[in-house]
């Protein structure tokens, strides 16, 4: 049996591995856009997640305190920009929205609360969350409360978030 000469099909070979090679590319690169674009799009699907719930806790309580005037109705947490310190990466959005969202599910017994008992209760709650640990996506996490303010119903607390670090 004799075979024929490869020398014949070796430019027809170069041709379909050159092909096949623009065909891997291609496809790798279609994926890395598609990944990218899913990726945004689930970044903004948590933080409107979030959002909805936070404006259902915040219809329940005006519903139940629309009355009074005197009551912490909403609580709103607001994360400040912590000083990116050399060796430590960026927080996530969707991390610190986790986070924040966390935090006030602990924040959430202060709903009700008159507003001139602030002072003791925003000393508790202080003491209480004040460099509190989180557990976010296998990650830990501290908060540290830099601001509370009180102001027609609205208790507002900027936290600053930093990764933890076990010593």
């Amino acid at each position: 049996m004799r075979l024929p000469p490869f020398d014949r099909y070796r430019r027809f070979s170069q041709i379909a591995a050159v092909f096949v090679l623009g065909m891997i590319v291609g496809a790798a690169l279609y994926n890395a856009i598609y990944h990218m674009g899913y990726n945004m799009l689930w970044v903004n699907n948590q933080d409107l997640r979030l959002e909805i719930e936070q404006y259902r806790n915040d219809i329940l309580t005006l519903k139940k305190y629309n009355k009074t005037s005197t009551v912490i109705r909403e609580i709103k947490v607001r994360s400040e920009d912590s000083k990116v310190k050399e060796g430590t990466a960026a927080l996530d959005p969707v991390t610190a929205k986790e986070v924040l969202s966390k935090l006030a599910g602990d924040l959430e017994p202060m709903r009700g609360r008159s507003m001139f008992d602030i002072d003791s209760d925003g000393k508790l709650a202080r003491l209480l969350l004040d460099s509190k640990i989180y557990l976010v996506r296998e990650k830990e996490y501290t908060v540290k409360i830099r601001t509370m303010l009180v102001m027609e119903g609205v208790l507002q607390i900027w936290v600053e978030i930093s990764p933890y670090k076990r010593s």
